[in-house]
């Protein structure tokens, strides 16, 4: 189904096939549904996702679940793609019949799927993108953890001012998700009486990054903001090193940290990289150790910083399920989010409120020297 006809066709699905308040609800089951990117050069993000989530789920489960219900997660692929991501998300709703939806990947995905999230008054959350589309006005159903692309753009900026720039040039996918970090870094920007000194894009789900490199070529800004996922951002690195550019590099949280560093190699040497969830490797917060542990429990994969996200999106939906009582509906668990408050995750608090519906606004800057990822501050 077509972006084009939801507006038509919505209203008639909703009356066709009715959503009920306490669909996914059993005497022992909690259904969840996850849609993202399981496939395509993007995948390590919703892998990472799901597999942070999995292990916070069956930990859960083997504790007797939340209020004696077992957590069933259940995955769609849809490829990065929006089209992909309403069908799934719909599939999700009136064939699986899911109580939430969760840990949806990609600004241009979320976005397809608001119409439908709205319409069938459905929640979502723990959603990994920074997009204001996203946060501002605030959806009575989506509730992000995460800090917004704002809070990265900003703190990036800041950043590469203080090691001297002058000039700030943006390379992003020509997409939802790249107009979304290039509106933030124009903000950014725009606070220090400054612009956007070039910008050059790609296609989403390409490695077509050659064209938008010779733009940044010929306007040698002192830095790049680079907008994507690991594959295409890991190319036009590449490519960057051959070509000479001699501009800082860095890019936002969304790029999968962990994948770009494996490829990359060494010619990511230097690039910057925020974070909105705490060093992985730290032991400075409970948390830390209990996803660590978490994912050794499940097969031993280690602790990043996308599947890190995964399990902190996870132990929040857990406790905003436990909030939400023995006899949970969606209205209920809407509610039961907003109520939080200073909730401690493990050393991590998160709040939200009913005009405020960002748990965590947190950057955390860091750096890959000598093919490994490393603090910044």
């Amino acid at each position: 189904m077509r972006p084009s006809l939801l507006a038509f066709a919505l209203p008639l699905l909703a009356a066709a096939l009715p959503v009920h308040a306490n669909d996914g609800v059993s005497a022992n089951a909690l259904r969840i549904g996850m849609v993202n990117v399981q496939s395509g050069p993007a995948s390590g993000l919703g892998k990472g996702m799901r597999s942070g989530a999995e292990a916070v789920f069956k930990q859960v489960n083997a504790k007797g679940g939340v209020h004696g219900r077992q957590i069933e997660l259940l995955v769609g692929d849809d490829g990065y793609e929006p089209d992909r991501a309403i069908d799934e998300t719909l599939k999700m709703i009136e064939q699986h019949k899911v109580f939430s939806l969760f840990g949806y990947v990609g600004t241009p995905t979320g976005n397809a799927v608001l119409p439908i999230v709205k319409e069938m008054d459905v929640p979502l959350v723990g959603l990994f993108t920074g997009a204001m589309t996203l946060r501002q006005p605030v959806t009575r159903q989506v509730f992000n953890v995460r800090a917004s692309y704002d809070d990265e753009a900003e703190t990036l900026v800041a950043h590469f001012l203080s090691k001297g720039a002058k000039t700030v040039a943006v390379f992003y996918q020509d997409d939802g998700f790249g107009q979304a970090v290039l509106a933030s870094t124009d903000k950014a920007l725009k606070k220090r009486s400054l612009p956007i000194t070039a910008k050059s894009s790609f296609q989403r789900n390409t490695l077509a990054v050659k064209a938008g490199l010779a733009a940044l070529m010929e306007a040698k800004p002192d830095a790049v903001v680079m907008v994507g996922p690991y594959a295409p951002l890991a190319a036009f690195i590449k490519e960057a090193r051959v070509a000479g550019l001699k501009s800082q590099l860095a890019t936002v949280s969304f790029v999968g940290t962990d994948n770009l560093v494996a490829e990359v190699g060494k010619d990511g040497e230097g690039v910057v990289i925020s974070q909105v969830v705490p060093f992985p490797e730290d032991n400075d917060l409970p948390i830390q150790r209990e996803c660590r542990a978490a994912l050794q429990a499940q097969g031993g994969e280690k602790l990043g910083f996308v599947n890190f996200e995964g399990c902190i999106t996870a132990k929040v939906m857990v406790a905003a399920l436990e909030a939400a009582g023995k006899t949970p509906d969606r209205a209920g668990l809407v509610s039961s989010m907003q109520a939080m408050n200073g909730v401690d995750l493990g050393g991590m608090k998160i709040s939200f409120g009913v005009a405020n519906h960002q748990a965590m606004t947190d950057v955390f800057l860091t750096q890959i020297r000598d093919g490994k990822i490393t603090k910044l501050r």
